[in-house]
Parts: C-alpha cells; sequence; structure tokens
C-alpha cells in the first residue's frame, strides 16, 4: 500500500501540543534515524482508518534504545497491530533472537507482514493470533519461561494491563523492562470526568487505576515517560 499523500504529523497528545515543535523534533532526531523498513511500514499504514494505533516514531526511537541497553534477545509484545513496534524490535534484537507477538487481529498485521519480510525478520517473529492472556499462561505452564524474557512491550486492551502485568512479572527475568502504552489516555487522566468523552471514560478509569497500582507495586522501578500518549516503563526489580 502507497501512501500518495502529504505525510500527517500528528502532535503528541500530551505534552507536545505545539505541532511545529513535534515536526522539529521528528525531523532533527527522529526521522534521520529512522531505519528505511520502519518507514516503509508507516507508509504502508497511513491510509488504515484505525492509524492512529501504531507506535509512534519517536515512542519506537526511544524503545530502541531500551532494548539495547538491556542486551534484549528474548521479548514479547501484547498487541501488534500493523507490526511497527514489531518490526523496530526485530531489527534491534541480534539474528538469533525471539519475540513471541500476540494480537487478536492478523488482518492487521498482514499489512505490515511484507516489510517484515522484505527486511528479513520474520524468522524472529513468532506471531499468534489469539487473547493475550491465554497465551500469557500458557507460557507460564512450562517453568522455563518464567524469567526468561529480557523485554515486553504492551499496547491492547487498557482494561486488562493489571493482569498483563501479573504475569509479565513472572516471565520477564529480574532487571527486565515491560513498557505499557498509552498511560496517560490523551491527557484525559487528569480532566474532571465530565469533561471526558463517555466512550473515553471506562479506560480512562482503567488507565488511572492502572497508574495508581504501579505506583504502590514494590516489584518495579517506574517512569512514567511523556512520549506519544505515555508509556509507562518498568524495571523488575524482585
Amino acid at each position: 500500500m502507497e501512501n500518495t499523500g502529504k505525510e500527517v504529523i500528528r502532535p503528541n497528545a500530551v505534552l507536545l501540543q505545539s505541532e511545529d515543535l513535534y515536526k522539529y523534533i521528528l525531523e532533527t532526531s527522529v526521522y534521520p534515524r529512522e531505519p528505511k523498513p520502519l518507514k516503509e511500514l508507516r507508509d504502508a499504514t497511513a491510509n488504515h482508518p484505525l492509524a492512529f494505533f501504531g507506535t509512534l516514531p519517536d515512542t519506537g526511537q526511544f524503545m530502541a534504545m531500551l532494548l539495547k541497553l538491556v542486551n534484549a534477545k528474548k521479548t514479547i509484545e501484547v498487541g501488534v497491530f500493523t507490526g511497527y513496534s514489531l518490526l523496530l524490535t526485530a531489527l534491534t534484537i541480534p539474528d538469533d533472537g525471539k519475540i513471541t507477538a500476540i494480537d487478536v487481529n492478523r488482518k492487521s498485521y498482514e499489512i505490515g507482514l511484507p516489510v517484515i519480510q522484505k527486511a528479513g525478520v520474520e524468522h524472529k517473529i513468532n506471531f499468534i493470533e489469539s487473547q493475550a492472556l491465554p497465551i500469557l499462561d500458557q507460557l507460564l505452564e512450562n517453568k522455563e519461561n518464567e524469567g526468561s524474557f529480557d523485554f515486553a512491550f504492551v499496547d491492547a486492551d487498557k482494561d486488562n494491563y493489571w493482569n498483563y502485568h501479573e504475569r509479565l512479572m513472572k516471565l520477564c527475568k529480574v532487571g527486565g523492562i515491560i513498557i505499557y502504552d498509552n498511560t496517560l489516555w490523551g491527557g484525559t487522566v487528569v480532566w474532571p470526568e465530565e469533561s471526558v468523552p463517555k466512550p473515553k471514560r471506562p479506560q480512562r478509569l482503567s488507565t488511572i487505576k492502572f497508574n495508581e497500582s504501579m505506583a504502590a507495586d514494590p516489584r518495579v522501578d517506574i517512569s512514567l515517560a511523556p512520549l506519544g500518549d505515555g508509556i509507562k516503563i518498568c524495571r523488575r526489580i524482585n
């Protein structure tokens, strides 16, 4: 799929309300270093009606740095969409690295699959079309999987974030990194509830509760970075 229209620059939903400032960050720091396959995948996704689901390139650049800092080799991804963050991970980890990628919709994944194949990294990916919780539970049935993952990225149904967290805390090793996307929920976490559009209210409440629970979790170091729609970065410490 070719994007023939003008590229849309979406300002950071929470912090960078200036489109010009966000464009400056992209053009001076992100785009010059973005691997060609990632740009191709962004272009392939641009005309999708849910294109805003995709991981933003500035967030992706930060994720790639974290993957390198922990020397990630075995990772897990909950929520794939067309695969920007998945391809980013596959390009970053070693050639013998492995990614367990879980999503309920293979059709979306197949939009980015040709780019993944062209980049020569499909062999690193085990894509599973399923709800995530049953797959995470299956992984935990094998004791060898406990504490074996270096890195996890979660961008799926927000109501289950804490359920994912409890399982990922067992699957990820001590010192491993888990990232949760959309943890500022368009900035609505600080809005009066009556100001929040009704469709956004349930997941806004789930996000607020999740952030509060994470702040009280002694098993992790945390940082809520205002990239994209807010990413909660967790490092397992015990």
